[in-house]
C-alpha cells in the first residue's frame, strides 16, 4: 500500500491547486497534476511524453511540427483549404499540385508550360488555344501554333481573323 498518495507535495504549475503524491508529474522544474500537463495546441496529456516548450507553451510532437514549425499552413490558390504537404508555387499563390491544373481538361499542370487566361485561370496550352485563340472568319476553327511551335501567323482584314491557308483558298476562290 502506497503511504504517499494522498500527500500534499506542491501546487500546480498550471492550475496553481494542490497536487497530491502519486497524481503528479514533473516538468520544467515544476509539478502538474497529470490532467493539467497536456498540449497547448490538442488537450492530449503529455505525462511521460516528449514535448517541446516555445514562447510559454507546451506542444506534443505532432503540434509543435504542424503549429509551430509550419505556423499557418498555407491556403490553395484553387481549392481554399490548407496545404499540409507539398506547396506549388505559380503566379504568386500556392497550390496543391493536384489543384494547379486546367479548368477546362483537368490535367495537372505542374511542370507543363501553361498560360494565364483572360479568366485569371491557368491553362494547358491547347485549351488555352481553344478557348481564346482568335477563330478564321474561313473555317471557324481557332488560329492556334502547330504542335511543338509557340508562334502562329494570322491574317487580320477588317477585324476578321484567317489562317494564312484559309485565307489564300478563299483569295483564291473568288
Amino acid at each position: 500500500m502506497n503511504t504517499n498518495a494522498g500527500l500534499y507535495i506542491g501546487s500546480c504549475g498550471r492550475c496553481r491547486e494542490a497536487v497530491h503524491a502519486g497524481s503528479a508529474c514533473q516538468a520544467l522544474g515544476k509539478l502538474f497534476h497529470g490532467a493539467c500537463f497536456t498540449c497547448a495546441e490538442c488537450g492530449r496529456g503529455l505525462t511521460g511524453e516528449p514535448f517541446y516548450l516555445v514562447s510559454g507553451r507546451i506542444y506534443c510532437d505532432k503540434d509543435f511540427l504542424r503549429s509551430v514549425v509550419q505556423p499557418t499552413p498555407e491556403a490553395c490558390g484553387g481549392c481554399g483549404l490548407s496545404i499540409p504537404d507539398t506547396v506549388l508555387q505559380a503566379r504568386g499563390r500556392s497550390y496543391h499540385p493536384s489543384c494547379f491544373c486546367c479548368p477546362t481538361c483537368r490535367r495537372a499542370l505542374e511542370g507543363l508550360p501553361f498560360t494565364v487566361g483572360p479568366d485569371g485561370q491557368p491553362y494547358c496550352l491547347r485549351d488555352y488555344h481553344r478557348r481564346w485563340a482568335a477563330r478564321c472568319a474561313a473555317c471557324l476553327e481557332p488560329i492556334c501554333p502547330l504542335q511543338g511551335s509557340k508562334e502562329t501567323t494570322r491574317i487580320v482584314i477588317s477585324d476578321r481573323s484567317y489562317h494564312v491557308e484559309c485565307y489564300d483558298r478563299q483569295v483564291n476562290h473568288v
